[in-house]
């Protein structure tokens, strides 16, 4: 029995430690993964997965891939214009959305600069987050893959990012203010992070209790 215990324990940390290896490299879209993306064309949103079902709350715990960039890749070029279309579509209306949320496990997010003139939306591959400001802020967040639901979270005042475009250029950049919000909402999908993994319990409590005294207030004496 200790063996069977043993063995079986063995085989999850290999397991684990393979997805982990995984992850650094560039994989090419699965079978499976292709399907999803050209079942529609790019005229066609994709669906969202959401934590209210089970299999998509375990899938968006995953943590995503590298990506080739390259701008004679059919499918690549075809799954970034459903997801810029999914995230603009009118039943999501997002400032941002990461490739996990439609169920590819891929480093590909959009993101609405709201730092640049006409606030225009910017898709990234390969981001990471290379540098945090010492200063933080409390902001109000909701997220796509969390339906009714919106909370205060604790995010740096900016970022420093380096990516991909998809002509395989690299790039880094110091993004502030609430844009900065949006890179580090989308990087933590990529890394099969939520939001409210990152809710204080004490501010929660505080939040809920302003909301009480607001309520009282309202009541006639």
């Amino acid at each position: 029995m200790l063996y069977h215990r043993f063995l079986i324990i063995s085989l999850c940390i290999g397991f684990y430690q393979l997805l982990n290896a995984q992850k650094f490299e560039n994989k090419p879209f699965t079978p499976t993964e292709v399907n999803t993306i050209i079942e529609a064309d790019t005229s066609k949103e994709m669906r969202v997965l959401k934590i209210t079902n089970y299999v998509d709350s375990v899938f968006l715990r995953t943590k995503s891939m590298l990506i080739k960039p390259d701008t004679q890749d059919i499918v690549l070029n075809h799954f970034i214009a459903r997801l810029y279309k999914t995230v603009t579509h009118p039943n999501s209306l997002g400032v941002g959305i990461a490739a996990p949320q439609v169920g590819i496990p891929r480093k590909i997010i959009w993101v609405q600069r709201f730092d640049k003139e006409a606030f225009p939306f910017e898709c990234y591959l390969n981001i990471d987050i290379v540098a945090y400001s010492d200063s933080t802020k409390l902001t109000t967040e909701g997220c796509l893959s969390i339906p009714d639901y919106r909370a205060v979270v604790e995010r740096y005042d900016f970022v420093v990012i380096e990516y991909n475009k998809i002509d395989g250029s690299h790039h880094k950049e110091t993004i502030y203010g609430f844009t900065a919000v949006i890179f580090q909402h989308e990087v933590d999908h990529l890394n099969g992070i939520l939001y409210l993994d990152h809710l204080n319990d004490e501010l929660y409590q505080q939040k809920q209790q302003k909301k009480r005294m607001e309520l009282l207030n309202l009541v006639p004496k």
